[in-house]
């Protein structure tokens, strides 16, 4: 779905439906996931977490940014649940418009 290099890491990211959420990895290690619902035609992110040990190297950015892009892709909307996922489209101007009315 989407890859990344940053600081000699491989990141990846994941739709991972039959856990109903996106996983990010750095090499083999799960960095971090956001779970979802779906709704005719929305993605519902209901909560994002992110391993500690990844905290502070922007893994919960670069989750919502994939995430996001997927959505788009898809032709759907989201509806941010989640406080992470509200904070972060809300200071991402170029994806506010994929938030449900």
């Amino acid at each position: 779905m989407a890859r990344w290099h940053h600081r000699g890491m491989s990141t990846e990211i994941t739709d991972a439906p039959d856990r109903s959420r996106y996983e990010i990895r750095e090499g083999d290690a799960l960095a971090g996931f956001a779970e979802y619902r779906t709704q005719p035609g929305q993605i519902v992110v209901t909560h994002t977490e992110v391993d500690p040990a990844f905290g502070g190297r922007g893994i919960g950015g670069a989750l919502m940014r994939g995430l996001l892009d997927d959505v788009r892709a898809k032709g759907l909307t989201v509806v941010p649940l989640c406080p992470f996922a509200k904070k972060w489209i809300d200071g991402h101007p170029d994806y506010q418009d994929l938030v449900a009315p």
